[in-house]
Formats: C-alpha cells, structure tokens, sequence
C-alpha cells in the first residue's frame, strides 16, 4: 500500500528509533523518513533554485557533476533556517552519540539530462580535520530523487576504513583503485521522497547516480564534525584565510556548536 505524504509521520528526535541509530553505527549510513514535510521541502527547494540563480555565495562549483555552493546558510537566510534546524542538528548528535558542530552546508543541484554520475568517493580525505572519528552529512531531497534523479547509493560498512588517501568523485575507478576489496561490497540504492533524508558517516563510501528527467535533482547537505576535531592547516576554502590555529578546535562563528 502507497502511504500519501499526509498520511506519513514526521520524524523528530523524539520519535527516532533505536533501529535507526543501530543501522547508522552498523552500516554508516541510514534513512530517514519525513525530516521535513513536503511543502517546507518545496519551499526550500524554490530558495535553493533562485540561489543557483543568483550565484550569491563565496564558494560556487559548477562541473559536469553538479552545480555547488558551500555556506549557503551565510548568505541566504531561508536556507540558514533549514541548516541550523534544531531537530536536524539533535538526530544527528544522537546518531553520532557525540556533541558535533556544524562544518558547512552545500547545495548539490544535478541539471536535468545530466548523465555524469557523481562516483564513489568518501568525504572526510577531503577535510582539514584530525581527531574527527565521528562526522557525518543529513543529505536532505528538496525533490522527489528517484534512482532516476540522482539519489545516493551507499557501501554499507565502509565507515570503518579510516585509512584511505583521497579519492576523486568524477573517476569511476578512484575508490577501487585506493581499495580494491570495496569493490566486492553490497551496494545499498536509497531512493526518496521530497523531505525525506539520509545520514552518512564522512568516511561511507557513497555516490550518486546520473539525472536522466526532466527535472533538476536540489539536494542540501549539512555537514557536522565533532566538537573535538583539530584543524591541520591542510588547504581547504573553508578554512582558507580564518587564521585557525593548527592542532586547535574549530573555535570560530562558522562552526556553531549543535548544543
């Protein structure tokens, strides 16, 4: 039986279950259900569209992937709303079962008959972070994403491996070359309906299949890290020119803490 949007619970941190935060610490990634309801789905996704429209933020990509752009929160203030969202910020401290801090958010737009897939790739090699065992992104579907759209297929377990070098998201081989084992794993495909999201692990292998409709696929993503992270000093345009102390916390207004 289809369950209609009206008919389909929200979930809060207080209505998350233990098999949510079990399958999370298991497979490094998991789905949840109706974080925000349709039409505040629809709503975001109307700002995050006139945002690409306008191209406002410091930090904009646009490749044959998917057009970027990082910190939106900082420039456009319906969307600031959606990633400082309290409820979002608790499921993910309880999910990671640690205090967090947001790291950024990013609007990830896939044009309509785009057929470049975003590859398999793992999160955290990209950051300037140390002593971060537990980030971890909310990759919330502004439309519905269909496999067709451009949802997220995952790796489960693939969390575990802290010990790859950075791979590339546009080279279909990159994570297979670094570890050939994952190359055996099971897939896990997630498709989903507008508002609805997934949590994964910084370091679950994931990618996104291409954008065969007629439809742009409007994901954002919030990023949080532990409150414990360092910064290496490695070249990052998030932390490029803030004067962040090598080996300190994230001790700066772009990193809010979750609680």
């Amino acid at each position: 039986m289809i369950t209609s949007d009206a008919e389909r619970s929200r979930t809060t941190p207080e209505t998350l279950g233990t098999e949510h935060i079990e399958a999370y610490r298991r497979d490094g990634f998991v789905q949840v259900p109706s974080l925000i309801t349709r039409a505040e789905a629809d709503a975001y996704r109307q700002a995050a569209m006139d945002f690409d429209t306008r191209g406002q933020s410091t930090v904009n990509y646009s490749t044959a992937v998917f057009n970027q752009h990082v910190n939106v929160w900082r420039h456009d203030d319906k969307i600031k709303a959606l990633t400082l969202n309290k409820s979002l910020g608790k499921i993910a401290e309880m999910l990671a079962g640690v205090p967090l801090r947001l790291w950024h958010d990013q609007l990830l737009i896939k044009k309509p008959k785009n057929s470049a897939p975003t590859e398999f790739h793992q999160d955290q090699p990209y950051w300037p972070h140390a002593n971060s065992t537990h980030p971890i992104s909310v990759w919330i579907a502004l439309v519905d994403v269909p496999i067709e759209r451009g949802c997220m297929t995952f790796i489960p377990g693939s969390h575990l491996r802290d010990d790859l070098e950075e791979q590339d998201l546009e080279d279909a081989t990159s994570l297979f070359r670094v570890c050939p084992e994952l190359t055996w794993d099971r897939r896990v495909t997630v498709p989903l309906r507008a508002g609805d999201c997934t949590f994964h692990h910084g370091r679950c292998a994931h990618m996104a299949t291409p954008n065969f409709t007629d439809e742009h696929r409007v994901a954002h993503v919030v990023i949080f890290i532990d409150q414990a992270t360092t910064y290496t000093g490695r070249e990052h345009v998030v932390t490029d020119g803030l004067g962040l102390d090598i080996g300190g916390r994230l001790d700066h207004e772009l990193f809010p803490k979750v609680s």
